[in-house]
This record gives structure tokens, C-alpha cells and sequence, in this order.
């Protein structure tokens, strides 16, 4: 039986982590205290703060917001 591969938003979180040096629990936890609560700001937020390119801002962001 042959594994899946990760789709998603979980397929970005290996080179999100090497990339930033942060593990994506970290980064989910920033995303979940923000202030901020639309998707799209929440990217922009990251992007501009964080310095967080656009596909793994908005993986991050998607991720955040979906899983509980």
C-alpha cells in the first residue's frame, strides 16, 4: 500500500519551516492571535511582517483558519 502524498495547504509546511525557521505551529499560533480576520489580510500581514511569501502566507492563513 503506497503512501498519499500530502495536498493542501500541508504539502507547503516542510519548506515553510527550512525556509523561516519556525515550525508551522508557531506560525499558526501568530496567524490565530492576530487581530486581523480575513484571509486575505491575514496574508498581506504576513507577507509584509513576517516577510512570508505569498504561497506559504496564504497555506499558513488556510491552514489557520480551517483547522480548529
Amino acid at each position: 500500500m503506497s503512501e498519499q502524498p500530502v495536498k493542501g495547504p500541508a504539502s507547503y509546511f516542510p519548506s515553510i519551516e527550512k525556509k523561516y525557521s519556525r515550525p508551522v505551529a508557531e506560525w499558526v499560533e501568530l496567524v490565530r492571535a492576530s487581530p486581523l480576520t480575513r484571509h486575505m489580510e491575514l496574508v498581506a500581514w504576513l507577507k509584509t511582517e513576517h516577510g512570508i511569501g505569498h504561497g506559504h502566507a496564504n497555506a499558513l492563513v488556510k491552514h489557520a483558519l480551517t483547522e480548529k
